[in-house]
């Protein structure tokens, strides 16, 4: 009776911890969220005050469809002046987030068979996006010891006449991975003489610490003849999730193949959204400073915290707000009984005893990790991490598949 995309999907390996979490909730039990994806600030006052102005002026009807014109223009402004990329207001869209751009760009690009690269760990959505458009998936296994991230040699192999796109996530969901400028200009090197397209995942990209400097795959789109697609939005660096500001910035025939597939699913984004966006991409950058030091310091507590756990292994994060561990050394019998075989297994368990929310690693394709996210206060990772740490003492760990 379905269709046949949609017995392509894949159920989200999230939905029972979602469900159990709930459960455990109304039962009254206070449960320390680690798996959260969005920062825990309220968005700036600015940005609140343009939305109710724009309510009060009653600019409350459709925009154009690929978003209002002196919000690209805004755009245009915040990626030249804070990434070092020059885009023309046609070369950009705005969208109900960086997913829906993800989803116009994968619409527009993949045809059945084509085989689209995507490193992992990655975003559960890459893999779902690709299947829709009945795409084939080339996944790139990555893990802590090489830093989750893929080298030049390990692209080049995987490389064939049916590549279409390489989707790249940096900085990484759920890895926090960071690559340097060098590390992606040799990855551009190797496309530079094929005709794979980059779509590059950036919505991380103010989110970085360490010193590190961020470099956009903007910079090399003239290098890889303009088959480069940048994706970023408001949601991260901006505390904005719920208003849904996201935006592609690419070719100009990409971005009105996207605005065409936007005009017959949702259409314009909410206008007061994009106007409250004008004023985050233009003129609110301390509120970010501050936020990028909360997280930082964060970071810097939890990985203190992880390190001193015998048996976690996992690379320091340079970006976004993710740690991933990997947790297979802790597989074995609780002392209540439980069986913890997988990543599933290990994010119930601490659920259950730590009563501490993360996401398993399987929905990242990466069996054996768990995502533990450190948006959120440093009372409740102090707390958190504890917890964690007292339930793992509490396994005896056998290293046998039971």
């Amino acid at each position: 009776m379905l269709a046949d995309r949609i017995l392509r999907l894949n159920e989200s390996a999230t939905m029972k911890m979602a469900a159990e979490t709930i459960r455990l909730k109304s039962q009254g039990v206070d449960i320390i969220n680690f798996g959260i994806g969005e920062p825990d600030f309220n968005t700036p006052s600015s940005v609140k005050q343009a939305a109710k102005k724009a309510i009060d002026e009653n600019k409350t009807y459709y925009t154009l469809n690929r978003g209002l014109a002196e919000l690209r223009q805004a755009i245009c402004r915040f990626l030249r002046t804070d990434f070092d990329i020059n885009y023309s207001t046609e070369e950009i869209i705005v969208t109900n987030g960086a997913k829906q751009a993800l989803f116009n760009c994968i619409l527009t690009l993949v045809n059945r068979d084509d085989e689209v690269i995507i490193p992992t760990p990655c975003w559960p959505s890459y893999p779902e996006l690709v299947n829709l458009a009945a795409g084939k998936i080339v996944p790139l296994v990555t893990d802590f010891a090489n830093d989750f991230k893929i080298s030049p040699q390990q692209l080049e192999k995987a490389i064939t006449a049916k590549t279409k796109v390489l989707l790249f996530c940096n900085p990484s969901n759920p890895t926090g991975t960071v690559y340097s400028r060098q590390e992606v200009e040799e990855i551009a090197e190797v496309l530079k003489d094929s005709n794979v397209f980059v779509i590059s995942d950036e919505i991380y990209g103010k989110l970085i610490y360490d010193n590190f400097t961020f470099s956009s795959f903007g910079k090399y789109r003239e290098q890889l003849d303009n088959r480069v697609i940048i994706l970023q939005g408001a949601s991260k660096a901006f505390a904005m999730t719920g208003w849904r500001i996201g935006f592609a910035a690419g070719p100009l025939d990409i971005i009105k193949a996207a605005d065409m597939v936007q005009s017959h699913s949702t259409s314009n984004v909410s206008s007061i959204s994009q106007y409250a966006a004008i004023e985050a991409f233009s003129n609110v950058r301390d509120e970010v400073e501050q936020m990028i030091k909360a997280f930082d310091e964060r970071r810097r507590y939890m990985i203190s915290f992880l390190k001193n756990i015998d048996g976690l292994l996992f690379a320091e994060p340079h970006g976004a707000f993710y740690i991933f561990p990997k947790i297979d050394y802790f597989y074995g019998i609780a002392l209540d009984g439980t069986r913890i075989n997988n990543s599933t297994d290990m994010a119930l368990y601490l659920l259950k005893n730590a009563h501490v929310a993360t996401i398993p690693g399987k929905g990242f394709l990466a069996e054996d990790y768990i995502r533990i996210s450190y948006a959120n206060s440093m009372e409740n990772i102090k707390t958190g991490l504890n917890k964690i740490k007292q339930s793992l003492e509490k396994i005896e760990v056998t290293h046998e598949v039971l």
